[in-house]
């Protein structure tokens, strides 16, 4: 099997491109990647990992290069129980562009996840979302379940 490189590279170009979009983001692919990127991490942060390989086998090449960037495996995952700390684990992801990346804004940064697993939902099943959303806590089931059905 020939791997097109290039080909990925072009695909994940254009997502990033439509993702800023998305997020009213202009054309600031760098800000859009970074948010990406904290979002999925903070949700392989918080799922099991047999639930994230099977989220991961519907991605395509250029979304499993992200979701697995600097994935070290944990038996113990971070008590995520509300979506404020959902927020403060995607900023902890971002690291020190947090500030500018989400504005210290809780209502930015629930935005972005929101249109972050409305966009996934064209990569990835209706049963795989809903199994993420079912095995979330209560209160961050809505972060998912309202982005399933569109």
């Amino acid at each position: 099997m020939a791997l097109n490189f290039n080909q990925y590279a072009a695909e994940g170009n254009t997502f990033l491109k439509n993702y800023a979009k998305e997020m009213n983001l202009g054309k600031d692919t760098d800000k859009a990647g970074r948010i990406l990127s904290a979002i999925l991490h903070a949700l392989r942060d918080i799922i099991p990992t047999a639930e994230s390989l099977q989220l991961i086998a519907q991605f395509p090449m250029f979304l499993k290069a992200v979701y697995v960037n600097g994935w070290t495996i944990k038996k113990e995952r971070p008590k995520i129980k509300q979506m404020a700390d959902f927020v403060d684990l995607v900023r902890k992801h971002d690291g020190p562009a947090a500030i500018n990346d989400f504005e210290y804004n809780d209502e930015v940064a629930e935005q972005y996840i929101d249109t972050t697993f409305i966009l996934l939902r064209k990569y990835v099943s209706l049963g795989e979302m809903e199994d993420i959303r079912d095995g979330l806590p209560k209160d961050l089931k809505t972060m998912i379940y309202s982005n399933i059905m569109f």
